[in-house]
């Protein structure tokens, strides 16, 4: 898509408004709409807004920014308009600063700056994302509650699964967008759901991650739903994750692939995957950047909470998958749907280069279940866990340098100072849970 074809589109759409989109340093989607008439004017870069006003972008007296947006992310919005208003596109944008330089804080700035690094290097990254959420039912107000509103698990049809109807309206939604959706279905826990779209290069992965969250939401709340990315809203049941399958091409090939190795693993692969490993400490206060994250990534509950690597069982932080060939890659089964999916994607790919570069050979592959091997064995094995707790994460990510790098200074010391804010405010707060607990025993 160049201007031409989006000012032509736009006419043969009938679009009268132009959502020109961003997201915080903390994943939040933002927008600002413009009429049809300013939509030239938006493709040539010329709009500007007040940053100040955006978490973690700039102070008040350097307030001036401009919104640069990508025309490959021009679509025009489904259903969403009328004969009389007409429809509505949106154009996901890179921020600059007053002086049309790229803004350190942008999110996707972030991720395209680690991306020409690889690209230096010969190498794009191929991500497919697994995102996961909650439905819940609303109460007489149009609020939220903790009521599911079905009692269904893994792959349940209906009449079990009642929230089909709303997935399908989300799948075929996504699909108007121009999303290629490989599957979709009940996950483990009631109200529980995940639909998979393909994998793509990194860049418009996360473009497509954030557009699905917004639409699943606006899908939901058609279907009088609430559906939220929260890892663990319900103590007691599985959370929602986000697994990203990674893989790494030079010149057209799959170079995770290595047809003369046994496993069908390339050095590169596992070099990627020691990267990963050394900075995956510092790396889980990206991708699992809330309090709540924290609660998802226990024993018990399918979620990886322990540094290693396995072909086979899903307990350990990365999996390979079966599949050989063109689709040979990485599971990595940390990241949940709260993360900002700019900076996730910007210091995994920055750990798996690290990797690379330093021949970093990880540890012999874990190919029995970790959850049932006791404190002695994983030491013996030489397996760490992740952080148990965001407080912790913080602290590895204020050790990791490399992690930074990645984030740069603006983005890195904005997410810390905001990261521990919500610590502190979390940790001052008193919970039901010591209520019940201790005030009648003390």
């Amino acid at each position: 898509m160049n201007k031409a074809a989006i000012l032509k589109m736009a006419e043969e759409k009938n679009v009268q408004m132009i959502q020109l989109e961003f997201t915080d340093i903390l994943g939040v989607m933002k927008n600002i709409s413009v009429p049809i008439d300013q939509l030239e004017k938006a493709l040539d870069g010329e709009l500007m807004f007040d940053g100040s006003s955006i978490e973690g972008f700039v102070r008040i007296e350097e307030s001036d920014m401009y919104l640069k947006p990508d025309p490959a992310t021009f679509l025009v919005l489904p259903g969403n308009g009328s004969h009389h208003y007409g429809n509505t596109a949106r154009l996901i944008c890179d921020i600059c600063d007053s002086e049309e330089k790229p803004f350190a804080g942008c999110p996707r700035q972030v991720l395209k700056k680690v991306l020409q690094e690889a690209g230096d290097l010969g190498y794009t990254m191929q991500v497919g994302p697994e995102p996961e959420f909650f439905m819940f039912n609303m109460d007489e107000n149009g609020s939220p509650t903790l009521i599911t509103n079905d009692k269904a698990g893994y792959f349940d049809l209906p009449p079990v699964d009642r929230g089909e109807v709303a997935r399908r309206d989300m799948v075929e939604t996504l699909k108007k967008l121009g999303f290629e959706i490989e599957a979709a279905h009940h996950e483990c826990s009631p109200g529980q759901h995940e639909i998979d779209f393909k994998y793509s290069e990194a860049l418009s992965t996360a473009d497509n991650i954030v557009t699905f969250r917004i639409i699943v939401r606006m899908v939901a709340q058609r279907h009088g739903l609430h559906a939220t990315f929260m890892p663990k809203p319900v103590y007691g049941i599985n959370g929602s994750g986000m697994h990203m399958h990674i893989s790494l091409f030079h010149n057209g090939e799959n170079i995770f692939y290595d047809a003369n190795k046994s496993d069908g693993l390339s050095d590169t692969c596992l070099y990627f995957i020691g990267g990963v490993m050394k900075h995956a400490r510092a790396i889980a206060a990206i991708t699992n950047p809330t309090v709540n994250s924290y609660k998802r990534l226990v024993p018990g509950y399918e979620a990886p909470v322990y540094i290693a690597w396995s072909y086979k069982n899903r307990s350990p932080l990365i999996r390979i998958p079966a599949r050989r060939g063109i689709g040979t890659r990485i599971e990595i089964r940390n990241p949940d749907p709260t993360c900002n999916p700019y900076l996730g994607l910007a210091v995994i790919l920055k750990a798996g280069l690290d990797g690379i570069q330093a021949k970093i050979t990880p540890p012999p592959s874990v190919d029995q279940n970790i959850y049932e091997m006791d404190l002695a064995a994983r030491q013996h094995s030489g397996i760490l866990s992740l952080p148990e707790n965001l407080y912790e994460a913080i602290n590895e990510l204020r050790k990791d340098t490399l992690v930074q790098e990645a984030l740069g200074e603006h983005v890195y010391s904005r997410f810390v100072l905001a990261k521990t804010k919500e610590w502190e405010a979390y940790s001052a707060r008193v919970y039901n849970w010591e209520i019940d607990e201790y005030l009648e025993k003390f």
